[in-house]
């Protein structure tokens, strides 16, 4: 499958290593879920919601009210492998939040319209 983040060694490394059903390496998979995470902030400029991949990273993307202080009000969290998959099409929004791999809260956490990236 192409894809526009082959220009990205470690998002082609650890896409590779979890097509192939191993898991990435450590500071490959970080690399990589810091690119994505930087593709969405470029595409969805904004500070509505929080999008987290802990432990290695989280962005604020969306036009909307902005968030300042304490817990953000519209999150989205997931694993670094459930990210790489969902910002690069592997698997669909509707997929990862029926099957639990996607935790949402607020009615702006829908980041569907930017995926894949």
């Amino acid at each position: 499958m192409s894809s526009p983040h082959n220009k990205s060694a470690a998002v082609a490394t650890a896409l590779a290593d979890l097509d192939a059903g191993r898991t990435p390496e450590r500071t490959t998979l970080r690399d990589a879920v810091r690119v994505l995470l930087a593709d969405l902030a470029r595409a969805a400029p904004g500070r509505a919601v929080e999008v987290r991949v802990p432990p290695y990273g989280a962005v604020q993307c969306c036009a909307g009210p902005r968030h300042t202080r304490g817990t953000p009000p519209n999150v989205v969290e997931m694993a670094p492998e459930d990210w790489l998959r969902l910002a690069t099409g592997r698997i669909s929004w509707t997929e990862a939040v029926a099957g639990g791999l996607v935790r949402t809260s607020g009615n702006r956490a829908d980041i569907s319209p930017y995926l894949p990236i």
